[in-house]
């Protein structure tokens, strides 16, 4: 098996703790044979009957325990709970109220909460941490730090893991993209020229600051259109449409931030680049022409070095 499907064969657990394991799993063989047992996914569960350590649920052949501090209160047999199911300390599932980030085969922005030997512990909104494998590591990550994660599961084992490798997040190139074509955007990284980002899941492409007017984000999801492709299969991305439905939509920008505003901004064609920028997310290029456009329609008034007002 490879490393990517196998991510805790380098873990370096003690034949003791892999021997625990093991017991664990054989306690719930259902889940190998069961197609509605399914870890890493939220379910409407049905309680079979209570314990003193909470209350199980039916989980497809078998039954799943949800602890005492997840109960609802006047719960009664019969009645359906929404939990979502995953692995307790000792790999066994394990059901909570609790809402992780995401759910096995999201991608979705994650803080580093502490860090091993065999890998990287991910904050996930659980009370056990998303653990990210050496060997699913893109690069480097330190306590802190924001990263692209997708959660993964471990068809063998069962086991929830995350993964930050490009090549999950991105399995295809840029075959079938073309110039102007509207695409699906997540910010993956930042860097000094501008943003990595995931095109439709398939492949990434750059976003540089130049062609950026908004801050973002490490896991936004935006609606982008691909600039050009190069020679070398990578592919250039802006936020804006080419042409004549960019300035109509930087123009439906700049009524929208009128609205907000009585009306009235004190923007002009004197601005400076910044302050153009902090008011409508745009170039002062951008921002011209979309004003002409605008005045051309009889939508707004300029007032020369004072700004410009809605009619």
């Amino acid at each position: 098996m490879s490393k990517i499907t196998n991510p805790w064969k380098l873990a370096g657990k003690s034949p003791e703790k892999s021997q625990e394991q093991s017991s664990s799993r054989q306690s719930h063989p259902f889940i190998d044979q069961d197609p509605e047992a399914v870890v890493g996914q939220f379910h409407d569960l049905p309680v079979l009957n209570f314990s003193d350590y909470g209350v199980y649920l039916s989980f497809g052949q078998d039954r799943v325990l949800l602890p005492n501090k997840y109960v609802p209160e006047d719960i009664f047999v019969g009645e359906e709970i929404r939990v979502f199911i995953h692995n307790d300390s000792e790999d066994r599932p394990v059901a909570t109220t609790l809402e992780p980030a995401g759910v096995v085969g999201d991608i979705v922005a994650l803080n580093v909460k502490d860090t091993s030997r065999f890998g990287i512990f991910m904050d996930w909104g659980l009370e056990k941490d998303l653990l990210v494998p050496r060997s699913e590591q893109q690069g480097r990550m330190e306590l802190g730090e924001t990263h692209l994660v997708e959660i993964c599961l471990d068809e063998s084992t069962h086991r929830i893991y995350g993964s930050t490798l490009m090549t999950k997040f991105c399995p295809g190139d840029a075959q079938g993209l073309a110039s102007g074509e509207a695409v699906d955007l997540i910010i993956h990284s930042i860097t000094p020229i501008g943003y990595t980002a995931l095109i439709n899941h398939t492949c990434p492409g750059m976003l540089y600051k130049n062609e950026t007017f908004e801050d973002l984000s490490i896991g936004d999801r935006c609606r982008g259109y691909v600039l050009r492709i190069r020679e070398d299969g990578k592919v250039d991305l802006t936020l804006k449409q080419s042409g004549y439905a960019s300035v109509e939509g930087s123009a439906k920008k700049i009524l929208e931030v009128l609205e907000a505003n009585d009306g009235f901004s004190p923007c002009h064609d004197k601005s400076s680049p910044e302050d153009i920028q902090a008011a409508f997310s745009m170039s002062k290029k951008e921002f011209k022409r979309a004003v002409g456009n605008l005045y051309k329609q009889g939508l707004i008034t300029l007032h020369k070095a004072d700004g410009i007002r809605m009619k």
